[in-house]
């Protein structure tokens, strides 16, 4: 007989990435905060259907579609993103003299 494996820790999720690597500029972390907020929106945007177009997933497939969204958002917001990361800079750079 052979012994079940057993997972001591989860996969990291999209919230828990900043926390592995703090910024060490602001616009980094402006950067990653615009990444987090783009993540959500791609997630909100296939709702409770189960999957893209309401089709059912797997548990697999689902990780898959998180990872994917979650480089999905990271790329698109180092690459300028929707521009909010830009006016974050700026507007804490307004504040200081």
């Amino acid at each position: 007989m052979s012994a079940p494996v057993t997972l001591a820790n989860s996969a990291p999720t999209v919230v828990d990435a900043p926390a592995a690597r703090p910024p060490k500029t602001v616009e980094a972390a402006a950067q990653q905060f615009e990444a987090l907020m783009i993540a959500q929106l791609l997630k909100e945007s296939h709702g409770d259907e189960g999957g893209w177009l309401g089709s059912g997933e797997d548990a697999g497939s689902a990780t898959a579609a998180g990872l994917a969204e979650e480089q999905f958002a990271q790329s698109l917001a180092q690459s300028g993103g929707l521009g909010l990361s830009k006016q974050i800079v700026s507007s804490l750079s307004a504040r200081v003299p």
